[in-house]
């Protein structure tokens, strides 16, 4: 694992330093390979993809987040979208049981890096599955999207090792999108935000709040006034501005041919 910036992590439970970091990993040159599941395939531009990944680095950078890469995984064409392999809440790390069994490769490194931060680190198992891309915190509430990438079992799992940290588990169909977080996210204030279209059920969120472009769905909250998202959706990105927040955008297409998203492509260590 390299380190970029010198700023440390916080926890109350783990020994590790202050700071605010963000586990990256590179794209790999058979990222064109990776999985699709609702959309059709088309072609990636490996070097645009590239760049586009330093531009999202220099984003989280600039906001003063330091970026720690994972080992590269050459052989795993979605390991770029790190989301789905390992879940944080403050001093603990799941690892993740990929529902794919093509991803299965890319927890090691992962569980490697969490395991040098000093978090406590706990391994889902199979037959249970479950792709961090379908959790979402919320406060204490931990959604969890029940998706052709996770199941009940690897749900069941979570909330078991999540419930003694005072996180309680809440299951969400997902039927529409790939991974709950594809579908929806939450803003600093715990509004659920997600595009109609995608959201099997608006009605299990407390306050939810329709936006009007697929890629507007997934926001990464870099402090409580700050949203990174996808310059792919502007009239989102207005309507957001429009309620205070400051956004930073960043373009991701060649991730999102391949169902990927801002959240997807880091996991914030916090």
């Amino acid at each position: 694992m390299t380190t970029s910036g010198d700023s440390g992590i916080p926890d109350g439970t783990a020994t590790i330093r202050t700071g605010k970091r963000a586990l990256v990993r590179r794209p790999v040159d058979i990222l064109a390979e990776g999985q699709i599941t609702h959309i059709d395939r088309v072609p990636i531009d490996l070097e645009l993809a590239r760049s586009q990944w330093e531009g999202y680095v220099a984003a989280l950078q600039a906001e003063g987040w330091a970026t720690l890469e994972v080992a590269p995984a050459p052989d795993q064409p979605d390991s770029v979208f790190i989301e789905d392999a390992v879940i944080l809440f403050g001093g603990t790390a799941v690892v993740a049981s990929p529902g794919a069994p093509s991803r299965r490769g890319e927890t090691a490194a992962a569980e490697a890096a969490v395991r040098d931060l000093g978090l406590t680190v706990h391994r889902l198992e199979s037959p249970g599955t479950l792709d961090g891309g379908d959790v979402l915190k919320v406060g204490r509430t931990v959604y969890v999207g029940q998706s052709l990438r996770t199941n009940a079992d690897g749900a069941a799992q979570l909330a078991a090792i999540v419930k003694p940290l005072g996180y309680t588990v809440v299951p969400v169909p997902v039927t529409r999108a790939l991974h709950l977080k594809t579908a929806i996210t939450a803003l600093p204030d715990g509004t659920i935000i997600g595009y109609p279209p995608l959201v099997d059920d608006p009605s299990l969120f407390e306050r939810f709040l329709p936006v009007p472009e697929a890629e507007g769905t997934a926001v990464v909250i870099l402090d409580e006034n700050t949203l990174l998202m996808s310059a792919a959706a502007p009239q989102t990105a207005a309507l957001l501005t429009g309620l205070g927040y400051r956004t930073v955008t960043v373009d991701i297409t060649e991730f999102e041919k391949l169902e990927g998203c801002v959240t997807c492509l880091s996991v914030r260590v916090r």
